[in-house]
């Protein structure tokens, strides 16, 4: 569309549109867009809400929010908040309640400081002469635009009223466990406990605060924390029903963590003997084993007694791995007994579905395992593993022995090649 075309638009347009008050009229030399522009800086037609220094109705209209005595603006903001928390507007009341204690805590740290409260110094009352001409002197040509903010001679220091102070402390308890009780909602446990102390703080014996404080500590399963806030409540009002429902749960948890306790130490006495007993098990059988601190992934599968672990008279069990080097493939035995033999296992892994020339069978392969010094142990397909390990000549690294398994056509190739790559130190 050409310039043209979009100026006869733009005319069409303006024509369509109602007419505007004078002053914010588009014949007051403005376009369309500059006037929606302009009409988005006055409050009652924001759609963006600009920093108050940059817009000065809206600073006015936030300063007529705190035109009152520190009382009476919290009341402002507790009285917004509630009606957030009355629709269930748990973060926006939180913050609303939270601009109240702002203020009210403000002046509970000025009069912890030891200081009086700075006011507006009340006017002089002015004595008229009638026969004077008492019409202010005005140069309109020369008033000033910007009239200096009030000096600090204008105010005065007085001395706090303690009935408006024990409002303020009241009010201000109220606030803080309203807020609580939001931060409750949200799930924010520590918060509200926090909130709960520093009303108790200005009213130990304040059933909410203690209330709330104890479902806070026993949804982050402090238990003995909760029990103590929801019996200083009871020692307060024995006969609050939300407290006694909630002591009920305080102890239900108790019984329940007491038992997660005690299976937990049956537990851990359970770990702590079974490692004694394997232990005992590899040392009387001279067994070698170690780690390297990076475990191979085997699920649960470990080096244990079964089929009782806690039986002494259990046998033993290995994580075997069957390496088959010349074709890089493997087959992994969960639980080789002491007492079996490579050729028992060889009954279910052969014929293997790789094996298309038929070189593997438990009659045509030679085993090997690696040995402690470094070089090759051969082991017998009909040897029960418990004589393979005992003695101390073949270990057991993280958990997992390992059984090379060659055909024996390629066997003497294979133990040449494993030689010289160990001489060229090689894995």
């Amino acid at each position: 569309m050409d310039q043209v075309s979009k100026d006869t638009e733009a005319l069409k347009l303006d024509a369509m549109l109602p007419e505007l008050p004078p002053g914010r009229a588009l014949h007051a030399g403005m376009t369309f867009e500059e006037t929606l522009a302009d009409l988005n800086k006055h409050p009652l037609f924001m759609t963006e809400l600009d920093a108050p220094e940059d817009n000065e109705e809206l600073a006015a209209l936030q300063a007529l929010a705190y035109d009152g005595t520190p009382l009476e603006n919290a009341a402002n903001f507790k009285e917004q908040g509630n009606e957030c928390f009355r629709e269930k507007r748990w973060s926006d009341a939180r913050e609303f309640y939270g601009k109240g204690i702002a203020i009210l805590a403000a002046e509970e740290q000025r009069r912890a400081r030891g200081e009086k409260k700075r006011v507006t110094k009340a006017a002089e009352p002015v004595t008229l002469n009638p026969d004077a001409d008492n019409s202010p002197n005005i140069d309109l040509e020369e008033e000033d635009p910007n009239p200096p903010k009030e000096e600090e001679e204008d105010l005065e220091e007085v001395a706090d009223d303690p009935a408006e102070v024990k409002s303020e402390q009241t009010f201000l308890e109220t606030l803080y466990i309203n807020r609580a009780a939001c931060h409750l909602e949200l799930r924010n446990h520590r918060s509200c406990t926090l909130d709960c102390a520093s009303a108790l703080r200005l009213n130990p014996r304040n059933i909410k605060a203690l209330y709330r404080s104890a479902r806070a500590l026993l949804a982050v399963h402090k238990i003995a924390e909760a029990d103590d806030a929801c019996a200083r409540g009871l020692a307060t009002d024995p006969s609050n029903k939300p407290l006694l429902a909630l002591a009920q749960d305080i102890v239900r948890a108790g019984e329940a963590d007491a038992a997660r306790r005690t299976a937990e130490d049956e537990r851990r006495e359970k770990e702590r003997r079974r490692e004694t007993l394997l232990g005992a098990a590899l040392q009387a059988r001279a067994i070698r084993t170690r780690s390297t601190g990076r475990p191979p992934d085997m699920e649960d599968a470990r080096v244990k007694l079964a089929p009782d672990e806690l039986d002494p008279a259990s046998a033993l069990v290995v994580p075997t791995l069957l390496l088959y080097p010349c074709q890089l493939e493997s087959d992994f035995i969960k639980a080789f007994n002491e007492r079996e033999s490579l050729d028992q296992h060889f009954g279910y892994v052969f014929p293997l579905p790789w094996d298309r020339t038929g070189e593997y069978s438990p009659a045509g392969v030679e085993c090997y395992a690696e040995a402690v010094s470094g070089g090759l142990v051969k082991v017998g397909r009909k040897v029960p593993l418990l004589k393979l390990l005992s003695g101390g000549n073949v270990e057991v690294v993280d958990d997992l022995l390992k059984i090379y398994v060659v055909p024996k056509s390629r066997a003497e190739g294979w133990v040449k090649e494993w030689k010289e790559k160990k001489a060229n130190g090689g894995p």
